[in-house]
């Protein structure tokens, strides 16, 4: 990361301790101190939000504050991937795994972000975005999303289609009758893993078009899992299986 960059990473998380201290223990005279500090802070928007901070003001007014800090600190932290490259530069990562993920119409970019992140770990091949699904939150993701390839179909069948004309075998993760474990698929051959909605999963229509149908064994009452969880579930089989 630029010297730059982490010396505005440093500010920010100053700003931001000092005022969760301030919050946690109000003095008016220590809030004009602060105040004046961040004007002086050389950062515009630093100065613009300190100039809102006065020696007597409300709890939630302080908050105006302090959340946008908040914010811009999480936003300037450097990823777990930045510290990486810096300190393990020669650290070499594992083969890819020939398991592509689709996600069909994800509602949250955190959820995207979290995809991103698992894929990038398992070292799994690609991640294709269809319908509705945006892209990746960035804080979510850590940098991932700059290390995986990603495509962007408009319909999940869509991208069923050109998978099957490519020889490449596709697979609902979904809870449905006759569906296969993860344990007890064959993982040496290139596939691609269909991941449906937060709210609905994947559509009848999509887990018809695909070859298999898969399901995590669960134990509990609730049958399903958070959709970046199931990755994660499938995608370390995926990894063993392949190894074997």
């Amino acid at each position: 990361m630029p010297e730059h960059k982490i010396k505005d990473a440093r500010l920010w998380e100053l700003a931001f301790h000092r005022l969760t201290a301030l919050d946690k223990t109000w003095n008016g005279a220590e809030a004009l101190r602060l105040r004046q500090w961040m004007l002086d802070s050389g950062s515009e928007r630093l100065a613009r939000l300190g100039g809102l901070i006065q020696s007597e003001m409300t709890r939630e007014r302080l908050w105006h504050v302090l959340v946008p800090v908040e914010r811009e600190c999480a936003r300037l932290k450097p990823t777990d991937v930045t510290i990486l490259d810096s300190d393990l530069p020669d650290r070499a990562a594992a083969p890819s795994l020939a398991v592509s993920v689709v996600v069909d119409s994800l509602r949250s970019a955190m959820n995207v972000g979290g995809i991103f992140r698992t894929a990038e770990c398992f070292g799994l091949k690609e991640v294709v975005l269809t319908g509705y699904t945006p892209d990746p939150d960035a804080a979510a993701a850590l940098g991932t999303e700059q290390l995986v390839p990603r495509r962007r179909f408009d319909r999940a069948l869509e991208a069923a289609d050109d998978f099957k004309q490519n020889g490449i075998v596709c697979i609902a993760l979904e809870t449905v009758a006759g569906a296969v474990t993860p344990e007890g698929f064959d993982w040496t051959a290139p596939c691609a893993l269909f991941l449906g909605s937060e709210r609905f999963g994947l559509s009848a229509e999509v887990v018809a078009a695909c070859d298999v149908a898969m399901a995590i064994p669960m134990f509990g009452r609730k049958n399903s899992l958070n959709v970046v969880s199931a990755l994660a579930a499938v995608a370390y089989q995926a990894r063993r299986g392949a190894a074997r």
